[in-house]
């Protein structure tokens, strides 16, 4: 094993010149982060219970918009989305396609874990596949592997293809340059392309992976020419045309009672019992007036702007939009309860509910999660240091003719004080390993 300071000289040595995230910083660490046996394995396991699930949220939006399903299910799903989408979303020949990359975002706690959403157009796939080659290379045991994450993204197109990333998306056109020139100089005889989603022109047979939002499209003034090459199936696209799918109303979804039997139906007992321990319970923020013996439930109030009036004590809640607007990745437009004002709660909530029907938000139930300590080198000085913090880990499955497949895991790491747990310049970013302190 290197000395440190050597460490640290092997890990930026092997940095791309251009980076990895477009004017973005972040701290590097002399270790992976370290899970156990039994937490890698309850890794390994949670992804296909994942593709379960989403492939369940597909059926039952298809099985609403048949009426075989109650209709409000896929009106949750499509409000705020352009009729043409909708429609689009709904095309038979590309019913069943669901997303081929899983990135959940687990919260560590100290009773286990939580899912605070699930990703379908995740960055730090090129960060994760970088930082497990580059560990591996120091002799450490992380998840993936050196090459998995590589081999994982290539699944998605075997044969080259083109990755076409929209200018919101920019942030991470670095990373994904990575992925493309590490696959061009492994596999020669295909060819895979990093492109603006701006001016893109589709080829026939030239498949795409999709690193844009669906919101974004307006800004796209050439997407119908890829709308139109993945409609008559001379392109194929992953993840799919299938806004619906990209909602977080879906954790709401599942604990909806009406809703029950076909999750435990869909899903198999095992699986539903396992996702209710680690979905959080989750409301739609839907101001529809309830009956006069109703109460919401397990806040037992009768109308949402009770909630409003929660003492901060209670408020372990907070509010995010659903998706399908630029305020619905990144951890923009979240408000933590516990963490604000009660005016600026109740303001939240208000707008939550004026907006329901064109940006749908949803009320979730706010899971701390616990403290760790993790070094890290000082970016200014390169100095050795110990960050008290809290961690969001994210796991990448690829799905590959129905089998998936754990290929690497992030861990972010931020000081903790931070309520919110994202990438930042604060913030360490470390691949997963086994067993590994």
């Amino acid at each position: 094993m290197l000395a440190q300071s050597d460490d640290l000289t092997s890990i930026r040595s092997s940095f791309p010149k251009e980076g990895l995230f477009a004017e973005k910083d972040f701290h590097l660490s002399p270790d992976p982060f370290p899970v156990d046996d039994k937490f890698a394995k309850e890794l390994e396991q949670l992804g296909h219970r994942l593709y379960i699930f989403q492939r369940a949220c597909n059926e039952l939006y298809q099985r609403s918009v048949k009426g075989k399903q109650p209709a409000w299910i896929a009106q949750y799903l499509d409000a705020g989305k352009p009729a043409e989408l909708i429609e689009f979303s709904r095309q038979k020949q590309f019913r069943d396609d669901v997303p081929l990359v899983i990135r959940p975002d687990l919260i560590l706690t100290d009773a286990g874990y939580t899912i605070a959403e699930i990703d379908s157009v995740p960055g730090g796939i090129g960060l994760t596949g970088w930082l497990n080659q580059t560990y591996a290379a120091l002799g450490r045991d992380v998840i993936g592997g050196t090459d998995e994450m590589l081999d994982g993204f290539r699944s998605l197109l075997p044969e080259g293809g083109d990755i076409v990333i929209s200018e919101e998306a920019a942030t991470y056109r670095p990373e994904m340059n990575w992925v493309a020139a590490q696959l061009n100089a492994k596999h020669s005889e295909h060819e895979w392309r990093v492109v603006d989603a701006e001016t893109y022109e589709p080829k026939s047979g030239r498949n795409v992976y999709r690193f844009f939002e669906l919101f974004d499209l307006p800004n796209l003034p050439r997407i119908s020419a890829l709308l139109d090459a993945v409609r008559d199936g001379s392109v194929k696209i992953t993840p799919p045309i299938k806004p619906f799918l990209e909602e977080k109303m879906w954790f709401a979804l599942f604990w909806m009672q009406p809703l029950r039997e076909f999750w435990r139906r869909e899903l198999g007992e095992k699986y539903f019992l396992k996702l209710q321990e680690v979905i959080p319970f989750s409301w739609p923020l839907d101001p529809t007036p309830l009956p006069q013996h109703a109460v919401i439930p397990r806040l037992e109030i009768h109308d949402w702007r009770e909630a409003g009036k929660l003492s901060q004590k209670e408020r372990d809640l907070l509010i995010k939009v659903s998706g399908f607007s630029p305020l619905g990745w990144g951890s923009r437009g979240i408000v933590v309860g516990s963490d604000v004002p009660q005016v600026e709660w109740e303001q939240a909530l208000d707008e939550a509910l004026a907006s329901f029907q064109t940006t749908p938000r949803l009320m979730q139930r706010f899971h701390k999660a616990r403290l760790i300590d993790h070094r890290y080198w000082d970016n200014e000085t390169g100095e050795l240091k110990t960050m008290r913090g809290r961690v969001r880990l994210c796991p990448y499955y690829f799905v590959e003719g129905g089998k998936v497949k754990l290929s690497g895991s992030l861990a972010t790491i931020v000081p903790a004080d931070k309520k919110l747990l994202h990438g930042m310049r604060a913030a360490i970013l470390a691949p997963t390993a086994v067993g590994v302190a």
